[in-house]
């Protein structure tokens, strides 16, 4: 099978690094000719968001899938019509990748979110109180497009872009569930993980499994992935971002129609991985048994502040002498503030055992050029 990819970063990489056990060919789009797939793929250099170039790479392959949400749709939508598998399909990444209709599917499907307003570039419409979120309707990816708004002065620094107004939640915890659905109707849900986040760059920091979560939590959690998959009407891996409030109540934050990192444990921690799992969903297979070994973790490795340039691992070869531990790297050449560049998976027998060394390997480990 022919299978294209439009994206060729570390989700494209993992993904076709699981996936090279099978007997399949994988297609690659993306702008970098340095890009994480470059080398492990048939790659096409070229823009996943220009309408033509989407097309003539899709029109020969067997299905497309995508492992960033911002790619051409009506490319994709046109490819269905003549008869090209889209996982998942058009119509969801479309809603997905402008979060004003986000929302308003959430509000249409009666899936608990934030109460919102939309904002189309007129301040003086703005009824929503302080304090509140901005989200850019386009665009936003890994924390950027988001801004909190606390006060009149931060009320200065709007943008004046189309955009989503969000009640702030009172968060207690940050979670994640990933719900995968074949084209068949098979559906299947990984354990809930608990993201910490890095307040400095908001990216995760820590993602911890399974989270720590009360048996009526996880219910909420298990109606909502249940009514957000039949929703979609589409087959995929969907990572549903949620906040736990400080009243129990559980609120979706957002939804990515891919791979997701909140997901990377699942490498080492779960039977079968969610790379295993995308690719049951794109290849229509039987879907994939999805439990816990006891308790995993994952590490994200970022570019250091100051430093960009080709990188260096500070501290990888004391990482790699710990047990039950896996080092994961993206094959990017340069560093730079806040990239992405690799992630460090732990095997634990205990949430604190867990957290112990996780905190031990944050300490020995640096990104640096």
């Amino acid at each position: 099978m022919k299978i294209g990819i439009l994206g060729g970063g570390q989700l494209g990489r993992m993904f076709i690094q699981e996936a090279l056990k099978y007997d399949d060919e994988f297609y690659v789009l993306d702008p970098n000719p340095e890009c994480s797939c470059a080398n492990i793929s048939h790659f096409t250099r070229g823009d996943f968001n220009d309408y033509d170039t989407v097309l003539e790479f899709g029109q020969d392959k067997d299905v497309i899938t995508i492992e960033i949400e911002h790619v051409n749709a009506d490319a994709l939508e046109f490819l269905e019509n003549q008869g090209v598998k889209v996982v998942p399909n058009s119509k969801i990444i479309k809603i997905i990748q402008q979060k004003i209709l986000q929302k308003k599917f959430y509000e249409e499907n009666r899936i608990p979110s934030p109460e919102f307003e939309i904002m189309d570039g007129s301040e003086e419409e703005i009824k929503i109180q302080l304090p509140f979120v901005q989200k850019l309707n386009t665009g936003g990816y890994d924390g950027k497009g988001v801004q909190l708004i606390r006060s009149n002065e931060d009320w200065r620094n709007l943008w004046t872009q189309e955009s989503v107004l969000e009640n702030l939640v009172d968060i207690g915890k940050e979670l994640s569930v990933i719900v995968a659905k074949n084209e068949s109707g098979g559906i299947k849900t990984f354990p809930v993980t608990e993201m910490v986040a890095d307040p400095k760059l908001n990216l995760l920091d820590f993602n911890i499994c399974p989270g720590d979560i009360s048996e009526e939590t996880q219910n909420q959690i298990d109606v909502i992935a249940n009514q957000f998959i039949h929703s979609a009407d589409s087959p995929g891996l969907f990572a549903i971002e949620l906040f736990l409030d400080k009243t129990g109540k559980v609120w979706v934050n957002e939804t990515a129609p891919r791979l997701h990192n909140s997901g990377h444990q699942s490498q080492e921690g779960n039977a079968n991985s969610q790379f295993e799992q995308f690719y049951r969903v794109v290849t229509n297979q039987p879907l994939a048994d999805t439990d816990a070994f006891g308790f995993s973790g994952m590490l994200n490795l970022v570019g250091e502040d100051n430093f960009s340039g080709t990188v260096k691992y500070e501290g990888l070869e004391e990482v790699l002498k710990l047990p039950k531990t896996y080092v994961h790297l993206y094959g990017k050449k340069d560093t730079k503030p806040g990239r992405k560049m690799g992630h460090i998976n732990v095997l634990a027998d205990s949430r604190e055992e867990l957290m112990k060394k996780l905190i031990h390997i944050k300490s020995l480990v640096r990104v640096i050029a």
